[in-house]
């Protein structure tokens, strides 16, 4: 499993860094662990968009683990 820590960083950062972890690890789960709902959301679009299942699970107030999981 690969790991993405975006946290403290402004969009399109959580982004850019989550697509480099998906174009260098094509079938690997990815989790995302983010502080804002903006990223959460923006990367949640991107993996949609790349035929990823996305799981978010709310850890604390604005703070998520997302779960990126490739389709088959």
């Amino acid at each position: 499993m690969i790991e993405v820590d975006v946290k403290g960083l402004s969009c399109p950062i959580p982004v850019v860094r989550t697509k480099q972890a998906m174009e260098k690890n094509p079938v690997e789960i990815i989790t995302v662990f983010a502080d804002s709902t903006v990223s959460k959301e923006n990367v949640s679009r991107l993996a949609e968009s790349k035929k990823y299942s996305v799981k978010v699970e709310t850890i604390a107030e604005e703070e998520y683990k997302l779960v990126l999981t490739p389709s088959a």
